[in-house]
């Protein structure tokens, strides 16, 4: 075996292993939102002076204990002084303002839409997120867009029709289309997220880059969201949510949310951007499975069949199928 052909062996099993990685996303971000939806029908949550009360206390604090899960991760790998570093230059600041796309509007959205919607019903709506992400590379990046990937957006919003067209029984989420709409805003704050980041990731450790992402995010939700929309209150549930159990499973739910943008981040860098994404958006069928194993969510057949086609649209925007077959088969 030649240079050449060990070099290619390498590449290809690197790949591969970045595959893995992006499944691995998937799912741990699945029954991640799975986890904080139980966070959320516990004290102090359920004493909520409002519907929005909850959801964005419960995503800062997500993404605050993300953030020092990500950096006690970085502190054993010797990574944690690039961290000041990084955030001094233009790809670190990029990261930082991808973080308030993906944070207070992507991850606020998302937490509203699983409190007013569901899990399963907000996890399938906001994987539609890598379709956004394409439309916006076309306004944004200039990006060129075939017709497969077209194809694959229409795909995505038929999908998002078929989960949302039934809610789910009657009286179990009174504010159900709400919640669906709130889902499509943390779609459109990843899909943001995914273009801005884009350009600075190049130059920035991808496990650097996910500790600042989660530090900015909270540090926005601190200084700037919760005393704006909620005053003390804010600070006060999160205060309380630390005398009872729910702390625990947020700090759960942080964990593998955390490790969710690790693997992720891994496999793009492993096996390619529109790979890992066609991989990570799986999390809205895994949201199916550990819901109802979890917490008895009931599995429909608008869910299961709204899911698949927002499954098959994301990967059609995100990946050539013709190239991950291609790859299996090396």
């Amino acid at each position: 075996m030649n240079t050449t052909e060990r070099l290619e062996k390498q590449e290809i099993g690197h790949a591969k292993k970045g595959l893995l990685f992006g499944v691995a996303s998937g799912a741990s971000w699945g029954l991640s939102g799975v986890i904080m939806s139980i966070a959320f029908g516990m004290a102090p949550f359920t004493d909520g002076v409002s519907l929005l009360l909850a959801p964005i206390v419960g995503a800062a604090m997500h993404d605050g204990f993300a953030g020092l899960w990500v950096f006690i991760y970085n502190l054993f790998n010797g990574k944690w002084r690039e961290y000041g570093r990084t955030i001094r230059t233009k790809p670190g600041m990029l990261v930082c303002l991808a973080a308030c796309f993906g944070g207070p509007i992507g991850m606020s959205g998302y937490m509203l839409g699983i409190t007013l919607a569901g899990p399963s019903y907000a996890l399938a709506i906001t994987a539609i997120y890598p379709a956004i992400g394409a439309v916006l590379s076309v306004i944004i990046l200039k990006e060129k867009i075939g017709i497969r990937t077209w194809i694959g957006i229409l795909l995505s919003i038929t999908g998002v029709m078929i989960v949302s067209w039934v809610p789910p029984a009657a009286g179990m989420y009174p504010y159900f289309y709400a919640g669906i709409g709130l889902a499509c805003l943390a779609a459109i704050g990843w899909g943001t997220e995914g273009v801005i980041s884009g350009f600075g990731m190049d130059m920035v450790d991808p496990e650097v880059a996910v500790g600042i992402r989660e530090a900015a995010s909270f540090s926005v939700y601190l200084v700037a969201v919760l005393p704006i929309m909620f005053g003390v209150v804010g600070y006060q549930m999160i205060a309380a949510a630390f005398t009872t159990t729910s702390v625990w499973i947020i700090i759960v739910a942080a964990l593998l949310g955390g490790g969710s943008y690790i693997c992720w981040y891994k496999a793009i860098n492993m096996t390619g951007a529109s790979r890992a994404m066609a991989l990570n958006i799986t999390y809205a069928l895994w949201s199916v499975f550990f819901g109802w194993l979890l917490i008895g969510t009931v599995i429909t057949p608008n869910l299961i069949i709204g899911g698949l086609v927002i499954t098959c649209g994301a990967i059609l925007v995100g990946a050539n199928p013709k190239e991950l077959i291609n790859l299996r088969k090396k």
